[in-house]
């Protein structure tokens, strides 16, 4: 009986290791297996933003069966991004979505190492990241956002609805163009709502500068405590921008009944507990645009060796709508389409000066 108990407990126990490691990876070098990967930035998947965000849009190709098998690494350390791209690309995946700006120069190198992978390389333009007098290699796409814009729309909106005139963001690294992009195009369109309104909007955009890209975008006790010193200073509107950290500057300012902005995705449906006060979100939308890629790599419609300019815009004001006065919705319809057709320009350069 003992001796039974034992066969009984081992099997149990393999059971639920298997179970716990998931089903075998397929042999993604076989043509009919379509095999797509995701390296993160520094960070989670589950970040509530940009690698999230780039992970949905595996999870739906997969759903509809675009694709048979996804998977994803965490990159942990900047140092590690061509590692965890050279893991998939030597299994034979087919594509590699690659999430954040200081993976361009891995991406571009795994990019040619690994010719018959499509890499899908988020906020990487081709532009920037092929060196000078090289040509970027046909199966390499980098998807770029006016991140300025979605940054000055949310800034014109938190200055139109901040009472006290005192507005703020809590960031990551300035050194990153499209953190620093949202940032000064905060700056920019409060700027411009005070020429509308002939208000004074005092903007704080306070970057985690002091740290390494390990920790930047990764520090919400930093993010909650520099929100709480804003907050405590009469700021009434915060704007997160990066990551973890970025995310605990919203939730500080809704845990104390402030407004609060979002960044990259509709935030209102991750950021649950800042929901009841988030005005709205800096929008790009990566999913969409990382989806359309994927889709065109097996539709035969890919377009390498070029950027691809990927949607932005701002998310809706969900639970405030009741509250944001018919002026302003007015007033950011227009400012929406002045920048769409561009009679309306953000003055932020593409890259920080």
């Amino acid at each position: 009986m003992k001796k039974l108990c034992l066969v009984i407990a081992i099997l149990v126990a393999v059971a639920i290791f298997v179970s716990a490691c998931g089903p075998t990876a397929p042999d993604c070098t076989k043509a009919e297996v379509v095999c797509a990967a995701l390296v993160t930035d520094v960070g989670k998947v589950t970040d509530k933003s940009f690698n999230q965000s780039s992970w949905e849009a595996l999870q739906q190709a997969k759903d509809e069966g675009l694709v048979q098998w996804i998977q994803y690494i965490e990159t942990s350390d900047a140092k590690d991004y061509g590692k965890n791209m050279s893991t998939f690309g030597d299994a034979g995946y087919d594509i590699i979505v690659t999430s954040g700006y200081n993976a361009g120069l891995s991406s571009m190198a795994a990019a040619k190492v690994y010719p018959t992978t499509m890499f899908i390389c988020v906020d990487q333009p081709a532009s920037i990241f092929t060196p000078v007098g090289d040509t970027t290699p046909a199966n390499y796409v980098g998807i770029l956002y006016k991140e300025d814009q979605s940054g000055f729309l949310v800034g014109a909106l938190a200055a139109k609805m901040s009472a006290t005139h005192k507005i703020g963001a809590v960031a990551g690294l300035s050194s990153i163009p499209p953190v620093w992009r949202y940032g000064e195009g905060y700056k920019a369109g409060a700027a411009y709502a005070d020429e509308q309104d002939g208000t004074t909007t005092e903007v704080t955009v306070t970057y985690h500068d002091d740290v390494t890209i390990a920790t930047a975008f990764t520090d919400p006790v930093w993010g909650k405590t520099t929100a709480d010193s804003m907050l405590s200073k009469g700021v009434d509107v915060i704007f997160g921008i990066g990551g973890t950290t970025g995310n605990s500057g919203p939730e500080e300012a809704a845990a104390q009944q402030k407004y609060a902005i979002g960044v990259d995705k509709d935030q209102y449906y991750e950021l649950t507990a800042a929901a009841p006060y988030l005005l709205t979100s800096a929008m790009k939308n990566i999913k969409l645009d990382d989806y359309t890629l994927i889709k065109s790599v097996l539709d035969g419609t890919f377009p390498g060796g070029e950027d691809y300019m990927g949607t932005n815009g701002m998310a809706p004001y969900h639970d405030l709508d009741s509250v944001v006065p018919a002026a302003v919705k007015t007033a950011m319809e227009a400012i929406q389409a002045g920048l769409a057709n561009d009679t309306i320009v953000t003055g932020v350069p593409v890259m920080k000066p």
